[in-house]
């Protein structure tokens, strides 16, 4: 979706092929929720990734529809899209990653709200959509 204007590197087997070349110490991946869930061959990239090392930090973020105008700003609190978001996580920890697990919201109505209501709603959502 963001290839025409934004990226031209459209699933995680293309980024670690990229990354390929460089030690993994010094070129890794992000695995987002919000930019992966949709590729068929995500699972057996996430073991690839792990197995090479090349988790650099792994970002939640649910897929909403209708996706608001500009898609950018399309990323929802756990729990309230289509993501399989703890299919994800068990993938990730799976490969032995250890690091922090961002949850990425960009969506003007979450934005708009009261700071303290998101962030219970963030906690409840991770609690029982990802963990």
């Amino acid at each position: 979706m963001f290839a025409s204007d934004r990226c031209v590197v459209s699933t995680l087997s293309n980024a670690l092929d990229l990354a390929a070349p460089f030690p993994p110490a010094a070129v890794g991946v992000a695995v987002d929720t919000y930019h992966l869930w949709w590729d068929d061959q995500v699972w057996t990239q996430l073991a690839r990734a792990g197995a090479e090392g090349r988790i650099a930090c792994f970002q939640v973020a649910d897929w909403i529809t209708p996706l608001p105008e500009g898609v950018l700003l399309g990323r929802g609190l756990p729990g309230t899209g289509c993501v399989e978001l703890r299919r994800f996580r068990e993938a990730v920890d799976a490969t032995g990653y250890t690091g922090p697990i961002e949850v990425e919201v960009f969506h003007e109505a979450v934005w708009s709200r009261p700071g303290a209501d998101v962030l219970a709603e963030s906690i409840e959502g991770y609690l029982t959509h990802v963990l």
